[in-house]
């Protein structure tokens, strides 16, 4: 009875941890983006950045937080099932609830190196099945890449900033920003706890519980962005808030772990990080030719999900 009562506190714990987190991050965003739009940064700019990195809070605070507990399952398996999770499961549904138009630059830039980072990943899982300190700083070097990229963009593409009577003051999106990091990192930790001691209870793996629970937890923020862009039309954002963020949770987040401590790549996810490179792929081939990414290639991620769901359960 006491096992019951401490297993249905423990998934109580999980719910709050995943509310925290879903709500810290709308707050981050609002206030981020908000700060962005008045400064006159383009939309796809905010989606591949400040939305795309908003958004991927909760993934970077667990899995950093699940590095420096020695939980290094929980880090791989989060971010390499989030990445997935966020291709197949979020893409798919939001462009079959509505169409989604992508960025030229999003096709010929932003996909491919989001497909070139995640096998530079899967090259260090081969090597040495650890990502290194060493490793770590490489995944920065190339994220400091990523970030002048995105700089000249904006630079290029700086738009006219229009104050509008709607428009928050500064201090209230300051406020809007600070509030929501801070309930994304206390909500992470509640559920590291959470989700590790349920795995443990039901005999089920890290892995499993990294790259389905956690991964499902931390890519709802990129969910509810995504499909409110796509139908408020911010297609730029949509397409941008999923791309960034998998690039944002390789590079930044994999990269911080493994500063702090070395990162477990067990070999089973060397097939997850293989799938995590064919959604990329599948993905590229959706959009390559018009630049629509439309509800048949929606339909087609959503059972591709399902397909990799009974894999895990299976496997």
């Amino acid at each position: 009875m006491a096992e019951m009562m401490k297993m249905v506190m423990e998934f109580g714990l999980l719910a709050v941890g995943f509310f925290m987190l879903v709500k810290g991050a709308d707050w981050f965003v609002d206030g981020t983006s908000g700060i962005a739009d008045r400064l006159g940064v383009p939309q796809l700019v905010i989606g591949l950045t400040i939305v795309a990195m908003g958004t991927s809070a909760p993934e970077a605070a667990v899995s950093i937080t699940a590095a420096m507990k020695g939980s290094a399952e929980i880090t791989i398996g989060n971010i390499v099932g989030s990445n997935i999770l966020n291709i197949l499961m979020i893409l798919g549904l939001t462009s079959a609830i509505v169409a989604v138009a992508v960025a030229a630059s999003t096709v010929r830039y932003e996909i491919p190196y989001m497909i070139l980072i995640t096998g530079v990943l899967l090259g260090m899982g081969a090597t040495g099945n650890v990502v290194s300190f060493t490793e770590g700083i490489g995944l920065w070097v190339l994220f400091i890449l990523y970030l002048i990229y995105l700089f000249v963009m904006a630079k290029r593409d700086k738009q006219e900033v229009v104050e509008t009577e709607e428009a928050k003051p500064f201090g209230k999106l300051g406020v809007l920003a600070v509030v929501g990091l801070l309930l994304i990192v206390w909500g992470s930790d509640v559920t590291v706890d959470a989700a590790t001691a349920i795995a443990k209870g039901f005999g089920l793996s890290e892995r499993f519980i990294g790259l389905t629970i956690v991964a499902l937890g931390t890519s709802l923020p990129e969910l509810f962005t995504s499909v409110s862009a796509a139908i408020k039309g911010k297609a730029d954002i949509a397409i941008g808030n999923i791309v960034g963020s998998n690039i944002f949770n390789i590079l930044f987040v994999v990269g911080t772990a493994a500063l702090i401590t070395p990162v477990e790549f067990q070999s089973n996810f060397m097939t997850d990080t293989v799938v995590a490179i064919g959604a990329a792929l599948l993905l590229l081939a959706c959009v390559a030719r018009k630049k629509m990414l439309v509800r048949p290639a929606g339909i087609l991620m959503l059972v591709c999900y399902a397909g990799y769901f009974v894999y895990l359960i299976k496997s």
